[in-house]
């Protein structure tokens, strides 16, 4: 019986090869589709009580529903140019503040001036409508106060203010790494091909499975809401898998013309060998960004549905009109030739250098195996000691100037910065605010609170109240954190006591946030690593008839995972490389960033480990000893592997140069951790292992019984040959 991941490539690239310009058009025509509906249907966006966790969760429901929801609001600093601040100017330019400010649209009101401790500053405070209104009248009219002032320093940072930056930074970001991740993408394709046509395949392939995952998300969003970040997943993800699928395809198909197979014999022998390559990483890919699911988060649910899709589409893509398209260009796909480039191509024989390479390897696989052990486990024991945190201001970019205002604001006034609120519901509006206040003092005696500025507020039915209890510590601060946990464990049940033993109580803010996504994640970030480490071991298993095979897949996977989280520990929690890379260590890795390079990694690295263990899988079968098939299998792979794993480090490294802390810590994470998988652990761990482990590795396949069929009918036998010629009437006669 057939393999159905093998027969199903290879029925549709036969199909698709002889019938080229119905697998075109009817890609097409997928594409147009999509992409009309991203017009068509309305995409349906996460809600900000979607983000909610746990206990600070619930407070932000419960404020929320009394009307005790902050709103968003803008703050006017003022401050001393030089010197020591005259309270009169600052005094005469708040009022300005204030004047200019109530005139703004979106604006509901200019609160009292509050001087700060040691009188060097004066905050503005200012209350808006809503957070989707425009920040420029805004600034415009503390521009306007800066310039009537000149001896004062009138800035200002906010919710609308802050958010604006951070999203127009984003934007330049992501503009950046796309303009240059196209042209790199396409120059190391030039380099693996020497031909402008053969280059742009894979890129015109990702590219166009891109758009329509684009298109295919907005109707999906109204299943699983679609986080802002989504559409960004989709062009990494998308763009990486969708290069690799066709450079795999089209090497293969390119190595069987020039053996010379015809057009259709190549592309039905690389639908058979890559194409299976294609469906067993395209859904490992897909088993890895399954396990986003189990941490039940709205942001992870929209990721892993938006890079599911475009996988998806990429498989599909690439056993259909990639094909079809190389079945209808025939040896134009060589064209046109770049002279050097393509020389240079040519004459590098299949397997050369990476046999040279390979060989030490081979032949002593124990000394290999220990040397390249050694250096994964130095480079992932830093990752046993990995602190994270969600991201704040301070991993906002430095260079923002809103972003320098907000600090100088916590800074001079630290009840702006980080705080705890507790709210109770359901009790006497007099009994809870005494207890609150009461908690208010218990919790400033500790020093871990600032009483002085804490305030309570009471809804207008008198049904609920909230404390905002500031703490003089930073967010990622391991204080803050300990500070709520006391709270919610200590200082809240004896303050509320009996009196209020009926009513509802909840602890959040900032760091109780934090904390509870951090309790969260740590509680199913175990069950996320066993799971995608199972389901990609399965389906290693199933694809290859090989339960060592599925073991050693997942302990090289576990491998790769801990380099990359002892390299994201060893650069942003320890600070190694902030000059080079141009950052300011937090002291902590954002928290979901190991969740994303985990799964990510997985299912990246998975595409060339399945493509070499089916080159291996091959020889196998066709009798080659297995020292020999691991080292010319590895060998005759280890170009295209290197072509695509220099595609997906550059475009990440890419990111690494970016101004947002998240991005920056992506690129590092992941380019640093493909660059370590795809030479020393699956160029050196992987053949070192596979020669350790022979032929337990690889179990024979039966070979098929050839069946035992009647002699076709057909005219009788000749007579058995004479053996003796005589004369007889002067003519030659057999005797017989």
């Amino acid at each position: 019986m057939s393999n159905p991941l093998t027969a199903l490539p290879t029925r549709a690239a036969r199909w698709s090869a002889t019938h080229p310009w119905r697998a075109i058009g009817a890609w097409l025509l997928l594409v147009v589709v999509a992409v009309g509906l991203a017009g068509a249907v309305p995409t349906n966006e996460v809600d900000d009580a979607d983000y909610r966790v746990g206990e600070s969760g619930r407070a932000e429901a419960l404020m929320e529903s009394a009307g005790l929801d902050s709103p968003p609001t803008e703050n006017v600093l003022i401050t001393s140019r030089s010197g020591r601040l005259d309270g009169a100017e600052a005094r005469d330019a708040a009022a300005e503040v204030a004047d200019r400010m109530r005139g703004v649209e979106g604006v509901t009101g200019v609160g009292d001036v509050v001087p700060s401790e040691d009188g060097s500053a004066l905050l503005v405070p200012v209350e808006l409508t809503s957070d989707d209104i425009d920040a420029d009248p805004l600034l415009d009219a503390t521009a306007a106060v800066q310039a009537d002032h000149p001896q004062l320093v009138v800035e200002q940072a906010g919710d609308v203010t802050i958010d604006e930056a951070i999203d127009e930074r984003v934007g330049e970001d992501l503009h950046s790494a796309e303009l240059f991740s196209l042209p790199i993408t396409l120059a190391l394709m030039l380099l693996a091909f020497g031909a402008l046509i053969a280059a742009g395949l894979p890129v015109l392939l990702a590219a166009t499975s891109v758009a329509a995952t684009i298109g295919i998300c907005a109707p999906v969003s109204h299943l699983v809401p679609a986080e802002p970040t989504i559409y960004s997943m989709v062009v990494l993800i998308g763009m990486a898998v969708g290069v690799d699928y066709s450079l795999f395809y089209l090497k293969r198909e390119r190595q069987e013309r020039a053996a010379g197979r015809t057009t259709l014999d190549a592309v039905a022998i690389a639908a058979e060998t890559s194409g299976h390559a294609i469906l067993v990483s395209g859904g490992a890919v897909i088993a890895s960004l399954a396990g986003l699911f189990v941490l039940t988060d709205v942001t992870f649910n929209s990721l892993a549905t938006g890079s599911i899709i475009v996988v998806a589409v990429a498989v599909l893509g690439s056993i259909t009109v990639l094909p079809a398209l190389l079945a209808k260009l025939g040896r134009w796909v060589d064209r046109p030739r770049v002279p050097l480039l393509w020389r240079l191509t040519r004459r590098t024989t299949t397997g050369a250098i990476g046999g040279r390479l390979l060989g030490p390897v081979v032949r002593r696989p124990v000394a290999a195996l220990a040397v390249a052990g050694i250096g994964v486990v130095a480079l992932a024991v830093p990752a046993l000691s990995m602190k994270t945190h969600q991201a704040s201001a301070e991993t906002l970019p430095a260079d923002i100037p809103v972003v320098q205002t907000f600090r100088a604001i916590t800074k001079a006034f630290p009840s702006e910065g980080t705080s705890a609120q507790v709210v109770v519901a359901g009790a006497d509006a007099g009994a809870a605010e005494s207890a609150l206040e009461e908690l208010a003092a218990a919790a400033g005696r500790t020093g871990d609170f600032v009483a002085a500025g804490a305030t309570v507020q009471t809804s207008e039915d008198g049904g609920t109240s909230v404390l905002h209890l500031p703490i003089p510590y930073d967010e990622s601060d391991d204080r803050a954190t300990a500070a709520v946990e006391r709270l919610r464990s200590e200082l809240v049940p004896d303050a509320l006591g009996d009196d209020l033993a009926g009513a509802e109580h909840a602890v959040g803010g900032g760091a109780a946030e934090s904390l509870d996504y951090a309790h969260k994640q740590g509680e199913r970030m175990p069950l996320l690593l066993g799971l995608v480490l199972l389901l990609t071991m399965v389906m290693m298993i199933v694809a290859f008839r090989s339960v060592v095979l599925g073991v050693l897949s997942t302990v090289l996977n576990l491998a790769s995972v801990g380099v990359a989280f002892g390299i994201l520990s060893i650069v942003f929690q320890h600070g190694v490389g902030e000059s080079l890379l141009d950052f300011t260590s937090p002291g902590f890795v954002i928290d979901w960033i190991p969740v994303f390079v985990l799964v990510v990694l997985v299912g990246l690295s998975m595409d060339y480990h399945v493509f070499v263990l089916s080159r291996i899988r091959e020889l196998v079968d066709g009798g080659m000893p297995v020292r020999d098939a691991v080292h010319r299998g590895i060998a005759d792979t280890a170009g295209v592997i290197t072509s695509a794993a220099a595609v997906m480090v550059s475009v990440f490294a890419i990111f690494a140069t970016l101004s947002m802390m998240e991005m920056k810590m992506m690129g590092v994470g992941l380019s640093a951790a493909i660059l370590v998988d795809a030479t020393v652990i699956r160029l050196v761990v992987l053949p070192a292992a596979l020669v350790l482990l022979g032929d337990r590795a690889w179990p024979r396949r039966r070979p098929p019984v050839p069946p035992v069929l009647p002699a076709p009918a057909g005219p009788p036998a000749p007579p058995a040959p004479p053996t003796e010629w005589v004369s007889k009437d002067g003519e030659l006669v057999p005797v017989r």
